[in-house]
């Protein structure tokens, strides 16, 4: 069947279905009903995806957890590092058999996209590095559920930490190889499964989490969709909005990682968008209608706002990230989360960078140009993941507790 012929259909339906329960969505509106036809699979059960966590990985970390084997299982899994690489030996046999399945590409992976998605990274390294930090960044911490979990989990004590693994997933998904036997992603996505599922486990005996809570379980296969919406669809749709031009083919292969990745952190392919219209049309659903304020996300941002006092004692870093939330993110999510307005930085974003972005772009089909902007925005990004690991290893590992009362 014609891909078009596909998209009518599936319109057809969205709206049918919209139109028969217009009246209890108004009422209920987080009904799913987003079609399993619209993603990587084509097909599936089309269960709420509230109600569904990770049927394999969950299991295994409470497991793990409960006999008290992961101070050994970070350990050796410490050494695993490129995609590639053998896992450790002395590995309990349940986690080698999980992580063996989970380092596993779908048959869908499409080796041609992913080399578009890194010329896409290239050209625009910069600009996805900008949105990475300050647009999704930022955005997490208005998404209830996300900053809650985030927040009383082990990590949400230490965040400089918590930022850098989420800096490295970021920065993985944008290297060359990112996806092949000696690159990194892959790794990266697998311990973060690892990690999610334990906090599963974990979180729910928070008195602190479960005060707020509307969950019973946390990190929810919803929950993933609405913070993988939170990367790519957002950053995409703030680069249509800045006129960026992008190639159909590089638009396509950037969308393709992200589906790669929500596939290794164990996100049913159900739920994966197939197209970038699906993806606009899941985040109508899941994403938008859920932002909101939290007395955690509030906390949270303020953190991610003064990172850079360490360098700069506030003096400039905080007043210049709180502008560029602003200008990224708007006037009601900045109100949110309590950032002041600059009257120096504010209008000189609005001003400056329309004519930044036109500049830019005119100088990318110079000779050599692309190869010079990547040089820069990779030292730019790896400058952010020393400054946030502290000259240390990034090590993504399973954790033993939650937050500390």
């Amino acid at each position: 069947m014609a891909k078009d012929e596909v998209s009518r259909r599936l319109a057809m339906k969205r709206g049918g279905t919209l139109g028969i329960l217009g009246a209890v969505t108004v009422a209920s509106p987080s009904l799913w009903t987003w079609p399993a036809e619209a993603s990587v699979a084509g097909t599936g059960a089309g269960a709420d995806p509230r109600w569904v966590w990770d049927t394999e990985a969950d299991p295994l970390l409470a497991a793990v957890i409960d006999r008290g084997d992961v101070l050994r299982v970070n350990e050796l899994l410490r050494t695993w590092r490129k995609n590639g690489q053998p896992l450790p030996d002395g590995l309990p046999a349940d986690v080698r058999d999980f992580v063996e399945r989970a380092r596993r590409l779908p048959a869908w992976a499409d080796s041609g996209k992913l080399a578009s998605s890194f010329r896409f990274t290239e050209k625009r390294g910069l600009y996805l590095g900008l949105l990475y930090g300050l647009a999704s960044g930022m955005v997490s911490t208005v998404i209830p559920h996300e900053a809650r979990a985030v927040y009383h989990s082990k990590g949400g004590a230490a965040m400089k930490d918590r930022i850098s693994k989420t800096a490295k997933l970021g920065y993985d998904v944008m290297t060359r190889n990112a996806f092949d036997a000696d690159g990194e992603m892959i790794v990266t996505c697998v311990k973060t499964r690892l990690v999610h599922a334990a906090v599963r486990h974990l979180l729910p005996q928070s008195p602190q989490w479960q005060q707020g809570s509307d969950q019973t379980i946390p990190i929810s296969q919803r929950d993933m969709m609405v913070t993988w919406h939170s990367l790519p669809t957002t950053v995409m749709k703030k680069l249509t909005s800045w006129e960026v031009p992008i190639p159909r083919a590089e638009s396509e292969g950037f969308l393709h990682s992200w589906q790669l990745t929500a596939h290794l952190l164990g996100i049913e392919d159900e739920y994966i968008p197939a197209s970038w219209a699906e993806a606009d049309a899941q985040a109508d659903q899941v994403l938008t209608p859920v932002l909101a304020p939290t007395d955690e996300g509030i906390e949270l941002a303020g953190i991610l706002l003064g990172l850079g006092s360490s360098v700069d004692g506030g003096i400039l870093s905080t007043h210049v990230l709180g502008a560029m939330t602003r200008f990224m993110l708007g006037d009601q999510i900045a109100g949110w989360l309590r950032i002041p307005r600059e009257p120096v930085w504010d209008p000189l974003l609005r001003t400056a960078w329309g004519p930044f972005i036109a500049v830019r772009e005119g100088l990318l089909p110079f000779p050599l140009a692309p190869a010079a902007y990547w040089t820069f925005d990779e030292f730019l990004r790896q400058a952010a993941l020393l400054f946030l690991s502290e000259a240390r290893p990034i090590s993504i590992e399973i954790p033993t507790g939650n937050r500390p009362s």
